[in-house]
């Protein structure tokens, strides 16, 4: 054999060794990212079923189309605040806990967690506006409420103009806090559902929650509150109803972008100013307080969740609102 087929052999027994190697080592992190997505998998099933124990009840149970929906009650004043959520809110009784303690001493505020939130059933009927809406008055029919202010969190922006416009005898004002606007821009876009479930249900949104940064660690919740939010955003984060709901969304917005305020009904909207992601979120305000003859927009510098750090400034702008609309109701 002449050097030349030496050579050549002796380089393809390296490349074949170099290849089997590298085989080897991807077969390795192949197998070790297997073994650790499993681990972490029935941890997060075993951590879930654990946690599940740990939820202390709250609220009350209405029959709304045969299904259990939690409802909570505080404080005994003559007018009534019907409260819902922003979307995805995974325990907007406890998310609202801070706005409640500031109204309850002068108002009966009544907390809603529509199916799929908090400590309500989940249904399999479709999580359009009108549904949501209707299931909702189910809810305030069932308690006996007849005459209330509807205030709401974000998507209750497009919720509530519905809801408004569909018992106009029984809605007494409408308050939003940081809450959509039916023809904002931008909410056609389609969601990674698929991903957002398989980190849930993978247990990585569990590791991912771990090394991140606590967002209640500044607010000022108490411990247990914490707690029972973070214990109830790991039952119900993706659950089918929540995913429903995200994957009406588009459609919900695009059905609901002619609606309005009657002029008739006093609007009272507490909006982000600082808003970076949309240049347009007070001008759409803006616009959206002047369809009310009684309409007001407050500014307010804070997260989309401002009820978790404005709550005190929420509340007395709001009981001063109510003073100013009083005759007029």
């Amino acid at each position: 054999m002449n050097v030349t087929g030496t050579v050549e052999i002796k380089t393809g027994n390296r490349i074949r060794k170099k290849h089997k190697l590298w085989l080897k080592i991807i077969g390795g992190l192949l197998g070790a990212l297997v073994l650790f997505m499993g681990i972490l998998f029935i941890v997060n099933v075993i951590s879930n079923g654990v946690e599940k124990k740990k939820i202390e009840p709250y609220g009350q149970y209405v029959n709304v189309d045969g299904k259990k929906m939690n409802v909570f009650i505080q404080g005994s004043g003559e007018q009534t605040i019907v409260l819902l959520p922003g979307q995805g809110t995974p325990s907007p009784v406890l998310d609202f806990k801070l706005l409640i303690d500031e109204l309850s001493p002068e108002y009966k505020v009544v907390a809603i967690e529509p199916f799929g939130y908090g400590l309500s059933d989940e249904t399999e009927k479709a999580r359009t506006t009108e549904n949501i809406v209707s299931e909702v008055h189910e809810a305030v029919q069932q308690l006996g409420i007849d005459r209330y202010v509807l205030m709401g969190h974000s998507i209750t922006g497009l919720y509530g103009v519905s809801y408004v416009n569909s018992y106009p005898d029984e809605v007494l004002a409408f308050v939003g806090i940081d809450s959509s606007v039916p023809n904002q821009p931008g909410m056609d876009v389609k969601l990674p559902l698929k991903s957002m479930q398989f980190l849930q249900k993978s247990g990585l949104m569990r590791l991912l929650q771990k090394v991140s940064e606590d967002p209640y660690e500044s607010l000022a919740f108490d411990e247990y509150t914490k707690e029972q939010m973070r214990l109830i955003s790991n039952q119900v984060a993706t659950n089918p109803t929540m995913m429903n709901e995200l994957r009406h969304l588009g459609t919900n917005f695009k059905n609901g972008e002619q609606l309005t305020y009657p002029n008739d009904l006093p609007v009272l909207l507490f909006v982000q100013s600082n808003n970076e992601n949309n240049e347009q979120w007070v001008p759409l305000h803006e616009a959206q307080v002047k369809q009310s003859a009684q309409g007001k927009m407050i500014p307010m510098e804070g997260s989309h969740y401002l009820h978790h750090t404005k709550f005190k400034e929420i509340a007395g702008a709001f009981k001063a609102y109510m003073k100013q609309i009083q005759p007029f109701k």
